[in-house]
């Protein structure tokens, strides 16, 4: 666009380019050319795991009384107190590298052995503060502890100088025993065991040397004197005397999990584990726990309630287990596990509370997909280590979008090898979920599996009509849809979304009538997209369907500051006199950068010759207004009109349109 006037001459017609008003055009009269120039988708067990924020597990000891549970953290010198749901309670600090841990038989004191401390000391439960202090003597290094009968029994030393030691805290002053091994030969610290119901026995394990050396001791006379003494042939990591006071239970990395006789260490019963067994802890009323590497997935915690004879209940705790780092509460329900789980530096607490249950599992499976009111087969098993007998019950519930809190649709019996099938016809469309549940009894736990099956529903028919109508600017058009058979829903919504920058808007939302109809009217101002709805139900599909309507832009375009009208033939002029702009007015419909093609031919030579052709830029209202200066220019017969260019006009959101001719001459 030239910004100010430039006068042109051409063929005797004067054109001067003005902007006058709003806006300015250009024209040139090209009488010698007739071209155009256009323009441009349950956890099996109840169990919980905290963070104990304890970076190095040394020990853990179960506190009954105070329900309370006792951490050490050895590389933080600390010893960290929980109660039993693993919440904190308080950090008893200024314990260099604080190791084992034993409780006494009143539960009244805990005692530590600090091996850079070369001492070991007694921490008050109640005060949960170091209360006394028992050094062992420069250089001991006491890594393990274990108290019974007024004695502190703890394993010192380093490598071969490993040796036993003891405090005998019934004397005025308390006096420290050491190189009490009675010729045991230690390859490091023995972990040491004693319990109020073997009274008068000490039981120590080495577990860094592969012949898994086990030494029971006669502690009656204050003195230790061996009792008896194997090797196991395997590094036995932990070991627990059991409450008959008759056995005590070794986890090794060799014969895995074995039972054997206080009196000569023979071996009374072997526990069937995965692999190599890390820790062991039994429960007061006897139960069995026993930790492994988890070598294969098949799970690395193993308890037997009912004996070895009987197969074990099977936890994977997805961590790493420490050795010798598992207690049971007093009540023998519970079981804590501290664990090290992938990617964490600190120890967690597993908590199970059913350690004794079975875990069991439920595998659901039903087809990808199926047409709705079709039977279909939903099939499973329920696994577990003690397989539930074939007739257990299994509750069963189906979600879908008629439940979608669930439709009971009762029991169906377990079958054969842990396996399940029964036959239902699903009677809604979507994804529809069927669980199976197996409730759980004595010795199980309940669990319950889910498969999901997409219900595909019928097709319905939708229709609408108006579909490539081109209609004028401003014209009123009914659009009717035509909805087929459906369930429920008779719904239908009708939207238009015109082209360029407008909002789609919702022209009517209703039920259609007897005969399947909804109408609606709107006034058509662009080209629209206009597009029926049908939401669908529960077994009638979604559904939609289009229509496109073309409407031409609106334009008007006037010729004014004529003197008269003149006919020349059977057409009629306005005639301007050459001394007079001719002032043209034109309007669309706005849009943002819209032009509007403006043209003008000349009669010459007994035929209309293309003159010109230019686009004119909108005002906001739509409006463009264009002088033609007509000096000089008696004699001239033109015709001109203005249109709407689909895409050449600057936008494409209406149909291209041409306006009628508008006739004038020019006289003196």
């Amino acid at each position: 666009m030239i910004e100010g006037p430039e006068t042109m001459f051409l063929g005797g017609l004067f054109i001067v380019r003005k902007r006058t008003l709003s806006a300015a055009t250009s024209f040139a009269v090209l009488v010698s050319s007739a071209a155009l120039v256009a323009g441009t988708a349950a956890p099996a067990a109840a169990d919980s795991v905290v963070p104990l924020g304890v970076g190095s597990m040394g020990d853990m000891v179960v506190d009954g009384v105070h329900q309370r549970l006792y951490f050490s953290d050895t590389y933080s010198n600390r010893v960290v107190v929980t109660d039993f749901a693993g919440a904190f309670v308080k950090a008893i600090d200024n314990l260099p590298y604080v190791r084992d841990l034993d409780l006494s038989a009143d539960s009244g004191t805990v005692y530590a052995a600090l091996q850079n401390a070369d001492k070991l000391v007694a921490i008050d439960t109640a005060q949960l503060a170091v209360t006394a202090e028992y050094p062992t003597g420069e250089g001991t290094k006491p890594s393990t502890v274990e108290s019974a009968d007024g004695r502190l029994w703890f394993g010192y030393g380093e490598n071969w100088d490993s040796e036993l030691g003891s405090v005998d805290l019934t004397t005025a002053e308390p006096t420290v025993s050491l190189a009490l091994s009675a010729g045991a030969d230690w390859s490091s610290t023995p972990t040491l065991r004693t319990d109020p119901a073997a009274p008068g026995t000490l039981v120590a394990a080495d577990g860094h040397i592969s012949s898994g050396p086990i030494v029971v001791y006669d502690t009656a006379s204050g003195t230790p004197v061996i009792r008896t003494r194997t090797e196991r042939d395997g590094f036995v990591k932990d070991i627990e005397i059991a409450p008959d006071g008759k056995s005590v239970v070794a986890a090794d990395r060799v014969t895995s999990l074995t039972r054997l006789s206080l009196t000569d260490l023979s071996e009374l019963e072997h526990f069937p584990v995965s692999w190599s067994a890390e820790s062991v802890a039994v429960a007061p009323d006897g139960t069995v726990a026993g930790g492994t590497w988890d070598r294969d997935d098949v799970g690395d915690l193993f308890v037997f309630a009912g004996g070895s004879a009987a197969p074990a209940s099977v936890r994977d705790t997805q961590s790493w287990l420490p050795y010798g780092r598992m207690e049971w509460a007093p009540d023998s329900t519970r079981l804590f596990v501290p664990v090290q789980q992938p990617g964490q530096s600190a120890y967690a607490l597993r908590i199970y509370t059913s350690p004794k249950h079975h875990t069991s599992s439920v595998t659901v499976k039903v087809p990808a997909t199926v047409a709705v009111l079709k039977p279909l087969t939903v099939s499973g098993t329920v696994a577990s280590t003690l397989p539930p007998p074939a007739g257990t019950p299994l509750t069963v519930t189906r979600y879908d979008a008629e439940f979608p809190r669930g439709k009971p649709l009762g029991t169906r019996p377990l079958g054969a090898n842990g396996a399940f099938a029964f036959a239902d016809t699903p009677l809604a469309a979507g994804n529809v979920t069927y669980r199976v549940t197996y409730a759980g009894d004595a010795t199980h736990i309940g669990a319950s599996g889910t498969a999901v099956v997409n219900v595909t529903p019928f097709k319905t028919a939708l229709t609408l009509d108006r579909n490539r109508l081109t209609v004028n600017y401003g014209t009123s058009v009914t659009y009717t849809a035509s909805l087929g058979w459906t369930y429920r829903n008779r719904v239908v919504e009708i939207w238009a979304d015109p082209y360029g920058a407008e909002p789609r808007r919702l022209l009517k939302r209703g039920t259609v009538n007897s005969a399947g109809k909804l109408s609606v009217t709107t006034k058509m101002t662009r080209d629209t997209w206009v597009t029926a709805i049908f939401a669908g139900d529960t077994r009638s599909g979604w559904a939609k369907a289009g229509s496109t309507v073309y409407t031409k832009a609106g334009l008007t375009t006037s010729l004014s500051r004529h003197y008269k009208w003149s006919k020349i033939g059977t057409i009629w002029y306005q005639t301007y006199h050459q001394s007079t702009d001719v002032l043209v007015t034109a309007w669309n419909n706005p849009y943002p950068g819209r032009k509007a093609k403006v043209e003008l031919q000349v009669w010459y030579a007994g035929a209309w010759r293309s003159g010109a052709t230019d686009y004119v830029s909108l005002t906001s209202g739509g409006m463009a207004y264009v002088n033609l200066d007509a000096n000089g220019a008696e004699g001239v017969r033109a015709r001109l009109r203005t249109a709407y260019v689909d895409t050449e006009s600057g936008d494409n959101v209406n149909t291209t349109v041409y306006g009628g001719w508008k006739y004038f001459n020019v006289t003196r």
